[in-house]
């Protein structure tokens, strides 16, 4: 099985704290093991590599059910019961999910501030995030895929419409900001235009040369692939470029065969299609910068002990 949303885990997180007071990790554990979770579903982790998924959404369907006063915290990293969350496993529900915790006049205060709270501005054209089966951490990481997918594709149409002289640019702009090349006029002389509409050069992945890197970048049009031909013949030319790797970037995209004839050359190739162009020009700020910062902040356990 999947890990279960964070809806699906409010009845097992309330029933494990109903014998005693129980400690957060704890309770994730034991959940674990009651739901069978394997070890690579107990394992996955968020994008930010600091809690698991299924640590994250037991935590959010314990605060959750605490607001609607169903759980208390006791001290640093633990809960209990209420005498409210006693009654409603005495009443043996099927199911406890937002709409379930609706009944509680303390969770509809929360519900309507939270709504409000988004809102405030700007028309709510999305369901508030107390109804939605992601969390809201979850629901901000989606919003951002989107965005900076959107971005993605926009930095691309930019690029193919740009003379090719603000290509090359672009190619020693972010080989630079990845560290490569030394610096800007070194990369420069190292990078020249080869009259097709690409880039083709070598760079230093080292301050004394001692280890290159062939590039050859091709600005295609979205539906122009590169093809096996082109990566054999991009294979020929690194003994000429004295170089051991090689770096093909194009901003159309890699037909199968390009990718299996890459796969089998003896040499390291690495390609370089235009959707992971954009996520590395996003990644390093190249072409785009940051409009605003968002910090997701949380309780400081060690402040209130």
């Amino acid at each position: 099985m999947s890990v279960p949303d964070y809806q699906s885990l409010m009845f097992p997180v309330l029933t494990v704290s109903a014998d005693r007071e129980i400690r957060v990790g704890d309770a994730v554990d034991q959940l674990a093991e009651q739901l069978n979770l394997t070890p690579d579903e107990r394992a996955q982790l968020l994008p930010s590599g600091r809690q698991t998924l299924f640590a994250n959404r037991v935590h959010w369907a314990k605060t959750y059910l605490t607001k609607a006063g169903l759980l208390e915290s006791t001290r640093r990293g633990h809960f209990k019961i209420t005498d409210r969350g006693r009654q409603v496993l005495a009443s043996h529900p099927t199911r406890i999910d937002n709409e379930f915790l609706n009944q509680f006049v303390e969770f509809r205060q929360f519900k309507e501030k939270s709504v409000n709270d988004a809102t405030v501005g700007a028309l709510p054209t999305e369901p508030a995030l107390v109804t939605r089966t992601e969390t809201p951490d979850e629901i901000m990481r989606v919003a951002h895929r989107q965005v900076e997918t959107t971005l993605g594709q926009d930095l691309l149409d930019r690029i193919r419409a740009a003379p090719p002289a603000f290509f090359e640019r672009l190619i020693v702009n972010l080989l630079l900001s990845m560290g490569y090349g030394g610096s800007a006029a070194e990369a420069g002389r190292a990078l020249g235009r080869s009259g097709d509409d690409g880039v083709d050069g070598v760079i230093d992945q080292d301050p004394l040369g001692l280890d290159r890197v062939y590039i050859q970048a091709k600005r295609y049009a979205e539906g122009n692939n590169i093809g096996a031909g082109a990566i054999r013949d991009f294979f020929g030319s690194l003994d000429r470029h004295k170089a051991t790797k090689g770096l093909f970037v194009t901003t159309s995209a890699f037909s199968s065969a390009a990718k299996e004839t890459a796969d089998f050359l003896s040499k390291r190739l690495v390609l370089i299609d235009g959707e992971h162009l954009a996520k590395l020009m996003i990644r390093y700020s190249v072409g785009c910068r940051i409009e605003e910062v968002l910090h997701i902040k949380k309780v400081d356990e060690d402040f209130f002990e």
